[in-house]
């Protein structure tokens, strides 16, 4: 079993989900001797294989002309009915020198035929996928019907077309049973799911030389207790439940990091955050502007971390998300062997605790049996170890790279035609 995988999407970069989640695919591809090959509006995979189309990018100045008269719009001009279809059949014959240049023998789609970003890149790798009947993959991390600002539009005939596309030689590859679900009842497709996972069978080395130093770069005593909040400053991340957390753990050793900056949703939630902590004597901390993709200096020279150097050093995760399209940052606590404190959202709920993972589980909100148990954590070591072990044993089992190769395995065999 061996060939060539092409990847498309709008950008393979740095540590968002879909850029992660198709680097480890293609690292188990590789198990296969599949050479993965890139194909998107920006990437920062080497140039030897990838084809780097400035158009493919949601963020293309045409694409950005086109979606601003497309959502929250009832009504669509010839023009952009014009604009459209250009700029599709400039992308299909793109995508068609993409597979020719590199030999490929199937197509794996990240979320480019899920969530409408790129309206004529999703109708491009359609009508592609539709002209050469090519073996394809559509691996869907979340759908336009879970976006309310998709809700109003005047694209709903590329919608059905596209997002996804109903095609004989496409497999569909989806992150949880709500969204196996929903693509059926709404598409009449069926699919699979394979969730994110990460290299369970190889844990993290210890803390190098350059990460030794993380809390005193943060101005973090050894005595304090950090509990980490290791995601962006947005509402659904429930933020204010950490807070509440330091609040009542009552002990002034207890420092709450958060990792992200507040992104594009404006800075209203993180000022609420400020001052929500301040009224609690809460020590809250934000350190995005330490905190980065890669290693480098700043501009003072001064260390910019990983999120991955910030774990280790981490007393107690914090995710109390509202809701989540999966949870990656769940699965790299216990990957790292940190408690969790977690809200029930939905998919957690539903994919994830039937598994059988422990801690301390809120239901919405955060309760004294919640804190107790966080308090055991942090002072019971013996407890804390059970806890941690106990959890990365249940991961290994569902979510190692281990179920993302017999998975893999098996789509691209079904899709080929090849025999096991």
């Amino acid at each position: 079993m061996a060939g060539n995988a092409g990847f498309i999407s709008t950008r393979f970069e740095g540590t968002d989900g879909v850029s992660l989640e198709s680097a480890k695919w293609a690292q188990v591809l590789w198990d296969f001797q599949y050479r993965s090959f890139w194909y998107a509006g920006y990437n920062d995979r080497s140039p030897e294989c990838s084809r780097c189309i400035p158009e493919a990018h949601f963020l293309h100045p045409e694409n950005v002309w086109i979606n601003e008269r497309i959502w929250g719009a009832t009504r669509r001009t010839p023009l952009v009915t014009e604009r459209i279809r250009a700029m599709a059949g400039y992308l299909c014959k793109t995508i068609y020198s993409f597979v020719e240049e590199f030999n490929l023998d199937v197509l794996i789609i990240q979320n480019a035929l899920a969530i409408p970003m790129h309206i004529p890149l999703g109708v491009a790798i359609t009508q592609f996928l539709a002209e050469t009947q090519m073996p394809a993959i559509a691996h869907h991390h979340d759908f336009y019907w879970e976006r309310s600002r998709f809700s109003v539009n005047t694209v709903a005939e590329y919608l059905e077309m596209a997002f996804p596309p109903r095609i004989p030689n496409l497999q569909h590859v989806v992150i949880n049973a709500a969204a196996q679900e929903e693509l059926s009842w709404r598409k009449g497709v069926s699919s699979v799911i394979i969730p994110n996972v990460f290299d369970f069978e190889n844990p993290p080395p210890p803390p190098d030389a350059y990460a030794s130093d993380v809390r005193a770069e943060l101005n973090l005593t050894p005595d304090d207790i950090v509990i980490l909040q290791p995601t962006r400053v947005v509402p659904r991340k429930g933020i204010e439940h950490a807070i509440k957390l330091v609040q009542q753990l009552k002990d002034p050793r207890c420092k709450l990091v958060v990792s992200h900056k507040a992104g594009d949703e404006g800075m209203d939630y993180r000022n609420m955050l400020s001052d929500m902590a301040e009224e609690s004597g809460v020590d809250m901390r934000f350190v995005e502007t330490r905190v980065g993709d890669t290693r480098v200096l700043d501009a003072e020279g001064r260390k910019i971390f990983t999120l991955w150097d910030l774990y280790p050093h981490a007393d107690l995760v914090t995710y109390p998300s509202l809701y989540e399209g999966f949870g990656n940052a769940f699965l790299e606590a216990i990957y790292f062997r940190k408690p969790v404190l977690i809200n029930r959202y939905a998919i957690f709920a539903r994919d994830m605790e039937p598994k059988g993972f422990r801690g301390p589980v809120m239901d919405g909100m955060l309760s004294k049996s919640n804190v107790k148990e966080v308090q055991r954590i942090l002072h019971d070591p013996e407890y804390r170890r059970e806890l941690v072990d106990h959890n990365y044993a249940v991961a290994l089992r569902y979510y190692s790279y281990a179920v993302l190769r017999h998975q893999l395995h098996t789509q691209i065999t079904n899709i080929r035609g090849l025999e096991t």
